[in-house]
Formats: structure tokens, sequence, C-alpha cells
């Protein structure tokens, strides 16, 4: 249930369609800034334009990847009417536009860090007028072209053939002509070569932490330096540390 708003409290939208992150940027904002009301959540495009024009917030989260109208297009519509924040996973190219055009972001997985400063930006900018997206928008848009990333994984299990969703793999590791699909409690191999695989997986969600290793971005717990500083991914549902190899590191670091 939210808040009842009073005529002085800056209010916000939360446009995400992972459950899980909605609810932890909500906590991270209750935890942030608490006198800021946030008025509802959205897991779609659709949703989202209803509710702004119900709630008129001073400024949405925006998840870029949401189920259509996709993000890009909300943020088209809305631009001139509030602040916005846009969420999306690692891409150089999308933060070189967010950075040159000045515009507030956060990165998947959350970094609290990061979270703290873009509501310290908020609160400074919240009663100027809101940045003009359209530039920022163009520059964005050819990266939105639908592509069919891969949502299933079949994999033989003795007999029988496993059924399995994108969301729960951990990450995957070659294992010659095979690959490693490594789940929370278990692992299974599937016929396919890691570079196959990588030309059917969402980059946006699966990250290369080496070339013989894939992780699940959604499965980070934490991005940290071992004893010899080498940087490691500690997961959220298994105990192993995945090294970040060199030529990888960049992605990591912007964390």
């Amino acid at each position: 249930m939210w808040s009842t708003m009073s005529s002085a409290e800056t209010t916000a939208l939360i446009v995400e369609d992972e459950p899980a992150l909605r609810d932890e940027l909500r906590e991270m904002l209750q935890t942030l800034w608490p006198a800021l009301a946030i008025v509802g959540v959205a897991g779609d495009g659709v949703d989202a334009l209803r509710q702004i024009a119900q709630h008129r917030p001073q400024i949405v989260f925006l998840d870029i990847q949401i189920p259509d109208p996709n993000g890009l297009d909300v943020a088209r519509a809305i631009r001139d009417q509030c602040h916005i924040v846009f969420v999306t996973a690692y891409d150089a190219h999308a933060i070189e536009a967010f950075e040159n055009g000045a515009v507030d972001y956060i990165l998947k997985p959350i970094n609290p860090e990061r979270m703290a400063l873009t509501v310290k930006r908020l609160r400074q900018r919240i009663n100027n007028a809101p940045a003009d997206l359209s530039h920022l928008i163009e520059q964005l848009r050819p990266q939105q072209a639908k592509v069919p990333f891969m949502r299933w994984i079949t994999a033989s299990v003795g007999n029988s053939i496993r059924l399995l969703t994108i969301d729960e793999v951990v990450y995957f590791q070659s294992d010659q002509k095979y690959t490693r699909v490594v789940l929370a409690d278990s692992e299974v191999l599937i016929k396919k070569t890691l570079k196959e695989l990588m030309t059917e997986l969402d980059p946006e969600q699966f990250w290369q932490t080496h070339r013989s290793t894939v992780v699940n971005a959604l499965e980070i717990a934490s991005i940290e330096p071992n004893m010899g500083g080498q940087l490691i991914v500690k997961l959220k549902n298994r105990r192993e540390q995945l090294p970040v190899a060199e030529s990888f590191v960049r992605r990591f670091r912007q964390m």
C-alpha cells in the first residue's frame, strides 16, 4: 500500500518488469530518500503510461527493456513531463550516451553507491525542468531492434528431456564440445558450444567473465578483488566464485 502524499512530497513511479529488481529498487529508494513518495510500480509500457497519466509523478525510474511499448517509447511520450532515470544492464554505447546527455541512469545489478549518487543528483535537479531527451532517445533507439534471444534450454537427463528457462541459469561454462549449464542446485550438459550460445543469449543479461565462462547478471551478488587484486564474481545461489579475466574487466568495473 502506498503512503498518502502531501503537497510538498516528491513523487516517483518505478517501471521494471522484474519483480525482484523492482522490490530492490523500491527498498533502496525508501532507505536513501525516505521522504520520496513512491506512488506506484508498473511492469510494462502500457501500465507505465496509464499510471503516469494518473499519478503525474515528478520522477520515473524507467527500465529500457520492458514489454511494448518499450522504455524508449515511454520516455519519448513523457520526456517533458518528469525527470527520467533509466534502468539498464551495462552497455558501453548506452552509458556513453547517458553521460553525454547528463541523464541519470542505474545499472543492473543495482549498486548502492551508484544509487546514492543518483538520488543526490535528483534532489539537486528536482525543481528544474526535465532534461530534453530527444537526442538521447534517437541515439539509443537502434539498439532496441528486436532480437530473438534464447528463452528456453532443453537438456537430456538420463532418458528424459529437461526444459529450463534461461533465467534459471546461474552461469554457462565451456566443456570442450559441450557447455555446462549451471543452476542454483544442479547442472546439466548441452550439446552446444559456448561460442554458439553467445549468439543466442541476451548480452544485457549474460556477461562474459572469461572466454570459457558466461554469468547471468541477475545472479551476481557482488564483484570484489581477491587477495591478488583480480576481480571475482560472487554469486547469489552458488558458493563458487568466478574470476574475471583482464579482457572482460571493464564491464564489471562499471558496476
